[in-house]
């Protein structure tokens, strides 16, 4: 198992690594430059055409290890990678036409909200639906820390479930948003899952491959993505992380465990309800300096500091960390033991 694992890593970074040399430069000869928010940060216009949609460098090494080191599962009748994903796939396909449209447009605006938001919550319950036929969900949900399981209606599930996927995995295309960061967040995620796998045994190798390719994937991304970056994911990177996370975390059975593992996705996207609803409520006034988080620190916050991107990256992912080592002790006694 562990010889695998390591194999999923290594391939996913080369694979990453490699199709970069190439994708990198064909972006920037097909002008696939992002559109910077005009209301960010001023200093954030000096990153006008950086290349995007550079998570097809991970998407196609994540693809590639589940379906050669995956390989042997699938004989087994093991197919859990595989929904997977193709669950994380098809909201890298929502977030590549989100892509396009703000190419097509020259601007920063893709797809209309109601549009993302209907086809994410298609695309969630549809794949809730696969899970409930293969036997990799049922309607209990287990609380960490507490170790107990709450069953519920199977409707009501469905529908909180639903709810769950689509706010992670607008959490993390919220995450991105300066250099490294989304994917400097979710590799700790991501080994906290293969932790687990090494914890709970050879019938999560399927889903471990996956978290170790992501893994593996996005270090190999981090080649080009890490400040100054020479490419942006896209939310064609973006919406397929958070695609893959969810589905990690329903597949593993614990789906409670995002907002603790996940804890920075939490704070940015609470940052930006908070700000959109205060700035409403008291007409025009703000709690933080920007939204999402990193941007309020990325200006000063309010102790004055303006955090660097470096700095950022290792905020963040440093927390993650903790949190996941955290998130492990709360799951450990899952299933006994």
């Amino acid at each position: 198992m562990t010889g695998k694992l390591i194999l999923a890593l290594a391939i996913a970074f080369f694979i990453s690594s490699g199709v970069g040399l190439f994708l990198v430069p064909w972006l920037r000869r097909i002008k696939a430059g992002q559109a910077i928010r005009e209301d960010g940060p001023v200093w954030h216009q000096s990153k006008a055409g950086t290349p995007t949609m550079g998570g097809l460098m991970f998407i196609a090494a994540i693809a590639a290890v589940c379906l050669s080191v995956g390989f042997s599962c699938m004989l087994e009748g093991e197919y859990g990678h595989i929904f997977c994903l193709l669950f994380a796939m098809v909201f890298g396909g929502i977030g590549f036409l989100d892509d396009y449209e703000k190419l097509r447009k020259k601007q920063n605006l893709g797809l209309r909200a109601r549009e993302k938001f209907l086809l994410q919550l298609a695309v969630s319950i549809a794949f809730l639906f696969l899970l409930r036929r293969f036997g990799y969900l049922k309607p209990n949900l287990y609380i960490p820390f507490l170790n107990v399981s709450w069953q519920m209606p199977e409707a009501v599930y469905f529908a909180f479930a639903a709810f769950v996927i689509v706010a992670t995995v607008n959490a993390v295309n919220l995450t991105d948003g300066v250099d490294g960061l989304a994917a400097g967040t979710t590799i700790p995620v991501c080994m906290f899952f293969v932790i687990l796998t090494y914890y709970w045994g050879e019938r999560f190798l399927a889903l471990g491959i996956f978290a170790s390719a992501i893994i593996g994937g996005l270090m190999g991304f981090l080649v080009y993505n890490f400040n100054p970056a020479k490419v942006f994911m896209g939310d064609t990177g973006s919406l397929f992380l958070g695609g893959a996370v969810a589905a990690l975390a329903f597949t593993f059975d614990i789906p409670m465990i995002i907002p603790f593992v996940g804890l920075m996705y939490v704070v940015e996207v609470l940052s930006d309800v908070i700000q959109v609803v205060y700035f409403k409520i008291t007409h025009g006034k703000r709690i933080f300096r920007m939204a999402p988080f990193h941007h309020h620190l990325e200006m000063g916050g309010w102790t004055g500091k303006k955090w660097t991107e470096k700095e950022l990256f290792v905020l963040f992912s440093g927390i993650t960390f903790v949190m996941a080592a955290v998130s492990f002790w709360g799951v450990s006694g899952r299933f006994g033991m």
